[in-house]
């Protein structure tokens, strides 16, 4: 009998083989199991808990020894933080609180984002266990690792919210639940049924970032996942073209004893002392002391080292000449293949900028509630933060300075020929100006610069005028001189 066939018999209404049937056992796991089903249900965006445990050892032993990966995970980091990262706030009183949050003896953020960034890129995920004084609101983090966690709990009504974190049972078979930070309360951002499964997470809250996911994914990825594999081949491809480098300095004497029996062989082989460098070896024509070397017949193979190499740094978008190859760069070329790059570390460099920005306004919104104020209002600059990051690559101002005085001495033409009017060429002048980093407000800009030349031209009627000096007015008709009493009709009146 086939298998359909045993189907059909098992699911056959009175079919003689259902008397044999039980009950399979059964063990709930989790008595609210069913409210954790997601609206997406499960599509697998994310990697199972082996795989994911394993990116991350893999990912954190290629950075610290893989030349390759450590450069991949650290570039970026200078690019964005060698010269610092600073939250402001408009208000005083709003960046005296995250001046001194940002400087706690615990939190040193100075010190920290570097470490944390590194984290976020070699492990696709930040979760900060958040610890507030509620009598003062001052807060400050400390730091969960991403091997810690077990599960990232999705909002069954919204699958690309994160709303807890459940970590692995530790020795004593204890799995701490942390509530993922938000910034509102859950009564404005929630349902009751999302309400509810935030309720069991009791165990405090913790920020949890993530990146390089997936929409409907709950864990983020290493940035150094999709070229692991290059990058340990390159390794082992270099190690092996060491050891094929040793062998080719490698090399034996091959004596040759002509006409010799084997027991005078094994006699003269029994005295034999290899030549040490720089000595004489004298025997007769009965005997030939030979160098032997391998031949390995190995071609160059500095190309396949370069296509392996530029394979690995071309998935995190690098330059093979910001790794040591040249190739057929010159300045120019160097330049503007540099722009791909820079664009990848500027998308990072938002991600980072949400982070900060997320934590510097949670500082706030906790000092507040601290003082009473249960309402917040987010656009009110109490409770502002600003990330400021340094320059990320210093711009060649050369081309736009030449293209801003192009363009102004053109549109000054057009003004004047009526052939535009002044916003159209302050809108102009201001898209120039962005490149150079100097944003103008046409509408601002062109009003306050009209109010400025009114004032100038007010200033300079003034000059031309001496107060209390007749003579020295040059606008003052030479026929109204002062001595012969006639008042003219220039000058400062009679």
């Amino acid at each position: 009998m086939g298998w359909r066939e045993r189907v059909a018999g098992w699911l056959a209404p009175n079919a003689s083989t259902s008397t044999h049937l039980r009950e399979a056992a059964t063990a709930t796991v989790d008595p609210d199991e069913d409210q954790w089903r997601r609206l997406s249900g499960d599509l697998g965006r994310d990697l199972n808990s082996v795989t994911q445990d394993r990116m991350q050892a893999i990912s954190a032993k290629l950075w610290e020894a893989n030349n390759l990966a450590n450069r991949i995970v650290e570039l970026p980091i200078a690019y964005m933080l060698s010269e610092g990262v600073r939250l402001t706030s408009p208000d005083a009183e709003a960046q005296t609180a995250l001046d001194a949050w940002w400087g706690d003896p615990i939190n040193r953020m100075d010190e920290r984002v570097p470490e944390l960034l590194r984290g976020l890129s070699i492990f696709g995920e930040l979760c900060l266990p958040a610890f507030v004084n509620e009598l003062s609101g001052r807060m400050r983090f400390g730091y969960l690792d991403p091997a810690l966690i077990a599960t990232v709990v999705l909002d069954p009504e919204n699958p690309g919210q994160p709303i807890g974190v459940v970590t692995k049972k530790d020795r004593k078979g204890i799995a701490r639940r942390f509530r993922v930070i938000l910034l509102g309360p859950d009564s404005d951002l929630f349902t009751s049924r999302t309400k509810e499964i935030r309720a069991t997470f009791t165990d405090g809250d913790a920020f949890y970032f993530r990146v390089n996911n997936l929409p409907g994914g709950s864990r983020g990825r290493s940035d150094l996942l999709p070229q692991a594999d290059w990058l340990d081949g390159y390794d082992n491809f270099l190690f092996g073209e060491l050891d094929r480098a040793q062998f080719l300095r490698a090399f034996i004497w091959h004596v040759v004893m002509k006409g010799a029996t084997q027991d005078q062989v094994d006699a003269y082989a029994k005295k034999l002392a290899t030549p040490k460098p720089g000595t004489t070896k004298v025997t007769n024509d009965s005997i030939e002391w030979n160098p032997l070397t391998p031949s390995l017949q190995s071609a160059d193979l500095s190309n396949l080292a370069r296509l392996i190499r530029n394979h690995a740094l071309g998935g995190a978008t690098i330059p093979e000449h910001w790794f040591g190859g040249g190739g057929d760069v010159n300045r120019a070329v160097g330049a503007e293949m540099a722009e791909p790059t820079i664009k990848m570390f500027s998308m990072r460099q938002r991600d980072v900028k949400a982070i900060l920005e997320t934590m510097g306004r949670f500082v706030l919104w906790r000092k507040a509630n601290a003082a009473g104020d249960q309402e917040v209002d987010w656009t009110k600059p109490e409770f502002q933060a600003e990330a400021v990051f340094p320059e990320m690559s210093p711009k060649d101002t050369t081309k736009y300075a030449t293209a801003l005085q192009q363009v102004v001495t053109a549109v000054g033409i057009a003004v004047d020929a009526g052939r535009m009017t002044e916003m159209t060429a302050v809108r102009l002048i201001a898209t120039v100006a962005g490149r150079l980093g100097v944003e103008i407000n046409a509408e601002d800009e062109l009003q306050d610069a009209l109010a400025e030349m009114s004032a100038r031209r007010a200033n300079d009627a003034n000059f031309n005028t001496p107060p209390g000096d007749p003579s020295l007015d040059t606008r003052i008709d030479p026929a109204s001189d002062p001595a012969t009493g006639n008042p003219g009709t220039g000058g400062n009146g009679p």
